[in-house]
């Protein structure tokens, strides 16, 4: 239930715009609270509790190179992350995505970042579990491709996360950049298979996060995550990516665009190569 006296969220100030600008990431202290965390922390581990979901949980991506089964030793066996739950209606985790994607709190420093109405495609949920492989360093926007500009995400933190339990990290300095043709990542430390080498002079730093903050950044930022190595915590997390309403196109896996009115905006699908020759049906389908 969402608690009836919210943290209300503002526009940025000029001095939080001025260091996204800089930086490429802001940071929403508390603007989820305890009770609303542990209800979606409740109703995605109910969802799970008899292991991956058919039709939910992305298990394809959790295998190991070469293997054509999950391997059972492997935490992301049982607990692969769910996409796109907001159009899964008729499970519990469904509505609750819905509401929280286009939660009136997210929507004034959405608009304040996108500048144009932001428009919901996407909500991911990540258990990532003790001694869960990590997603190695990548560009949200070469698996979105969206055009002329950007995405943003809105990543909401459901567990407490720091370096232990394998937190975000990002790459100041990259908001800006080209989208990268990716290198190939490390499969015994990463379950994603695409790595983006930051540019040189910069690094990889860590975004220590309270359940119930939330972490914006646009799609070129570099981010990503190393191994959960704690013994009990799980590092969970609620996604959700954003368009501006104006955009021409965005790849086919990304529908119905829906504006904080709940209106659905038209936005071109495109299935071509993007920027590294890449299709769509090689599966490049979602940022990680």
């Amino acid at each position: 239930m969402v608690s009836a006296n919210p943290v209300q969220s503002q526009h940025l100030s000029d001095e939080e715009l001025a260091a996204f600008e800089r930086n490429g990431f802001h940071v929403a202290r508390g603007m989820f609270d305890s009770s609303e965390i542990d209800t979606i922390r409740d109703t995605f581990m109910d969802a799970n509790k008899d292991g991956p979901v058919e039709g939910l949980s992305d298990q394809s991506r959790h295998l190991r190179p070469g293997a054509t089964v999950a391997d059972p030793g492997d935490p992301l066996a049982f607990y692969p992350r769910m996409m796109h739950p907001h159009l899964h209606a008729d499970k519990p985790v469904g509505p609750l995505s819905k509401r929280y994607m286009l939660d009136e709190r997210l929507y004034p420093i959405l608009r304040d970042l996108v500048d144009d109405e932001p428009a919901a495609v996407q909500s991911m949920f990540y258990f990532k579990p003790p001694g869960a492989r990590g997603q190695d360093l990548h560009q949200d926007n070469f698996y979105l491709r969206v055009r002329p500009g950007t995405c943003m995400a809105a990543w909401i933190a459901v567990d407490d996360a720091d370096e232990e339990n394998g937190g975000m990290m990002v790459v100041p300095g990259t908001k800006d950049m080209e989208i990268v043709c990716p290198e190939k990542s490390d499969p015994t430390l990463f379950f994603t298979t695409e790595h983006v080498e930051p540019p040189a002079g910069l690094k990889p730093e860590i975004v220590k996060l309270k359940a119930g903050d939330v972490l914006f950044f646009n799609g070129s930022l570099i981010h990503g995550s190393y191994p959960n190595t704690s013994k009990t915590r799980f590092r969970r997390s609620l996604i959700c990516h954003y368009v501006p309403a104006g955009s021409t196109s965005i790849s086919h896996w990304y529908k119905f665009p829906t504006k904080f009115d709940k209106n659905v905006v038209d936005i071109a699908a495109t299935t071509d190569g993007g920027p590294c020759g890449t299709t769509t049906d090689d599966k490049v389908t979602s940022p990680h």
